[in-house]
């Protein structure tokens, strides 16, 4: 049969618990130095020579003809969101499921998926009044 959890336990779990994030802060912290460092002696190392020619945008190896000023459909982005809105709704289904079926977890998991499904509600509801949902 087995021991019961006593409180000494709780506190030792809560600890690795921690624990296994401060080495996640860490491993970030790191990250985020090695690019600071890179970028600094890039910006250190590299010559710093411009001339006209080197200021001047181009189009592919082509001096530029008219003006810089394009319009893009607005459309575009809200593709791009609602593919955002069921990217994130795949990738928070699966381990909410796998945690829906471990003991204790039921109810409080439930209730945090239909806030999160609401909020994808939210989501579709402003992609349908924006008109992306029917096809032309």
């Amino acid at each position: 049969m087995a021991e019961p959890i006593t409180a000494g336990a709780t506190v030792v779990v809560a600890a690795d618990h921690f624990r296994s994030y401060a080495v996640v802060g860490v491993l970030a912290a790191v990250g985020v130095l090695f690019v600071a460092v890179a970028f600094g002696a890039g910006r250190l190392l590299r010559p710093v020579v411009p001339t006209p020619e080197k200021l001047m945008t181009y189009e592919c190896g082509v001096d530029p003809v008219g003006e810089g000023w394009a319009h893009t459909q607005v459309r575009y982005y809200v593709y791009a969101f609602l593919y955002v809105v069921f990217a994130v709704d795949s990738i928070f289904l699966f381990p909410w499921a796998t945690v829906f079926a471990a003991p204790g977890y039921g109810a409080t998991t439930l209730v945090e998926m239909f806030v999160f499904l609401g909020f994808l509600t939210v989501g579709l509801l402003y992609a349908y009044k924006k008109g992306v949902m029917s096809w032309t």
